[in-house]
């Protein structure tokens, strides 16, 4: 893995953001983190490299892991901007977008937005919008230990002690926590008009759900599914809300298979 920071001009100013790269040749993968941040997609991206001809590009969204986050960017739509910006100033094409969470928001956002430079989405247990009778769960109230319960198929799998953390991991997993507020804020994880602009998202699009996801059921992402037109919907069994670290072995063909489907740019014989 090689990490880089790159500063993009926006209209609002300056932002510097942080990626990280597995693979160096291969068909380009945007690879976006969850509330987690980027340790709980690193794994996965480094198996996706190392399995399959794929360059998998994982910014940092700012604000985690100790990186900046100017006072302009709180939203979701914004941060998506910021990352067909960096598909421009990287010059990608035929992109395959992969987002776990608040990062298949983010994700679906890209999807709304129509970059030319994508190819296919694939949403993986993502949140962002409004579904009746099936809320997302509220975790920012939860223990470390609680949210495993709701994240995982087999949580004794993901034992957590939070009293083994240094004073430096507290103080990023505090950082991270208040950082996934202020982007999911004011609607709890959701924004009421994306529904709405998902009807025109023409990417083709896969909607890969855990089946024994307690953060936001597979009703949930099957209403996610029948948002997009013509996007499929695929129940991952065994797994729970992040398949990448839970289930890689079971999430990677589904996610190789789907960009390889619909992929634009052919590689050479």
């Amino acid at each position: 893995m090689t990490r880089s920071i790159h500063t993009l001009i926006l209209d609002q100013g300056p932002l510097d953001v942080t990626v990280d790269l597995h693979g160096r040749q291969g068909r380009p993968f945007l690879l976006l983190h969850g509330g987690g941040g980027p340790q709980t997609v690193a794994p996965f991206a480094g198996l996706l490299a190392e399995q399959r001809a794929a360059r998998v590009f994982s910014p940092v969204h700012p604000g985690f892991d100790g990186t900046a986050r100017p006072d302009w960017l709180t939203d979701v739509t914004t941060l998506a901007q910021v990352y067909a910006q960096l598909l421009d100033a990287f010059d990608l094409r035929d992109v395959a977008v992969v987002g776990n969470s608040i990062g298949g928001w983010i994700a679906a956002e890209l999807a709304a937005l129509g970059s030319d430079r994508i190819s296919s989405v694939t949403l993986v247990d993502a949140v962002g919008i409004h579904v009746p009778g099936h809320p997302i769960a509220d975790t920012f109230g939860l223990t470390p230990v609680e949210l495993s319960r709701l994240s995982f198929h087999d949580p004794s799998k993901f034992r957590f002690d939070p009293s083994a953390l240094s004073e430096a991991q507290r103080a990023v997993m505090a950082t991270n926590r208040a950082t996934l507020q202020v982007y999911s804020s004011p609607h709890a994880m959701a924004d009421p008009t994306l529904a709405e602009r998902l009807t025109k998202v023409a990417h083709p699009t896969l909607v890969a759900w855990g089946a024994s996801d307690q953060v936001v059921d597979a009703d949930y992402g099957r209403a996610y599914a029948q948002a997009v037109p013509d996007a499929e919907f695929r129940l991952l069994p065994g797994t729970g809300h992040m398949p990448q670290s839970e289930t890689p072995g079971q999430l990677l063909p589904v996610v190789w298979d789907f960009a390889d489907a619909h992929a634009t740019i052919r590689p050479r014989p």
